[in-house]
């Protein structure tokens, strides 16, 4: 993190519009990705039960965002999973991953709708080839927060996502989740490997930018 400066308000000028150019290693995260080998490792009464699913995942480029002289390009994203057994919605996640290319903090927000969320950080290089972000409950900077049942009954403790990005284009992922569960620790793990079905579109303010400069007008 680069110390904070006394103009906490100015935004940075001359930003370039252009989403996709400046996401940085997460660039190669969006598009629309599908696979349907996913491994999930969840508690149950009986013991850890290993299941198979289906998972369906959009990344969008969002316009470039500024905290003050902080600035942030992203991804925003939909999660969808079901299994092969089941209709119903396995799984449901939305958030945003996130780069500060001047620091080269990534960054994961998470929201389920069983009643949690979560911030995760880490640090990446421009042209890494792995990446990964980590929360702890209980951390105000980086943490989880979750409902009064979740925390009585599967509490949260620490979360890690490690992404690793293939020669062939996919790319795969690896999710611990360590929870505590009636009083015992349980290593709650998911992985898979997706595959892109469609590329990315432009941000809103680049596509703007675009048609501008195609009708002949100014680029902004």
């Amino acid at each position: 993190m680069l110390p904070i400066p006394a103009d906490i308000f100015t935004e940075p000028e001359d930003v370039s519009p252009d989403g996709l150019t400046n996401l940085g290693p997460l660039r190669r995260l969006a598009g629309t990705w599908q696979a349907d080998k996913g491994i999930d490792i969840n508690p149950k009464a009986e013991g850890p039960e290993r299941r198979t699913f289906i998972e369906r995942i959009r990344m969008d480029p969002i316009d470039p965002q500024a905290n003050g002289p902080q600035l942030l390009y992203g991804l925003r994203y939909h999660i969808h999973i079901n299994t092969p057994e089941e209709d119903i919605t396995f799984h449901d996640q939305v958030g945003y991953w996130l780069w500060e290319p001047a620091t080269g903090l990534i960054m994961q927000t998470l929201a389920i709708p069983r009643g949690q969320v979560l911030l995760a950080s880490g640090k990446a290089a421009p042209d890494d080839r792995a990446i990964s972000v980590a929360a702890k409950r209980g951390d105000t900077a980086y943490g989880i927060c979750s409902t009064d049942f979740l925390e009585q009954a599967f509490r949260t403790d620490a979360y890690r996502c490690d992404i690793t990005f293939n020669d062939d284009g996919s790319w795969t992922y690896l999710i611990q989740t360590e929870l505590f569960v009636r009083g015992a620790p349980f290593n709650h793990r998911d992985t898979n490997t997706l595959r892109l079905m469609a590329p990315p579109k432009l941000n809103p303010l680049a596509a703007i930018v675009n048609d501008r400069a195609a009708r002949g007008g100014p680029a902004a």
